[in-house]
């Protein structure tokens, strides 16, 4: 198993950070869970997704269906590696960057 790492700033930016709230056209996948969750912003089908909150961007591509090589993940603008946290409440950009034809 490797050990995830995170950032004083990464850090720093998750404590300060309030609440999100579920905006209403987001469509909720396991809405049964009562834990933290993220919003996802799915590309390029501006598709907007509330999920249970994965611990790294690898286990949300995994969630979404999405090998590693074929998207990127995004937290403020800042491309997030495979093994970087996600935290309760982030907002995320997935971007899928495969070629389809």
């Amino acid at each position: 198993m490797t050990e995830t790492s995170t950032t004083p700033q990464e850090d720093q930016l998750h404590l300060r950070r309030a609440p999100v709230e579920i905006p209403a056209h987001c469509q909720v996948i396991k809405p049964e869970h009562t834990g933290a969750r993220i919003v996802v912003l799915l590309q390029p089908e501006e598709k907007h997704l509330s999920l249970p909150r994965p611990k790294t961007s690898r286990q949300l591509l995994a969630a979404l269906g999405l090998a590693e090589e074929t998207a990127l993940v995004a937290r403020s603008g800042q491309l997030l590696t495979p093994d970087r946290h996600i935290w309760p409440d982030d907002e995320v950009l997935v971007r899928k960057v495969a070629s389809s034809g």
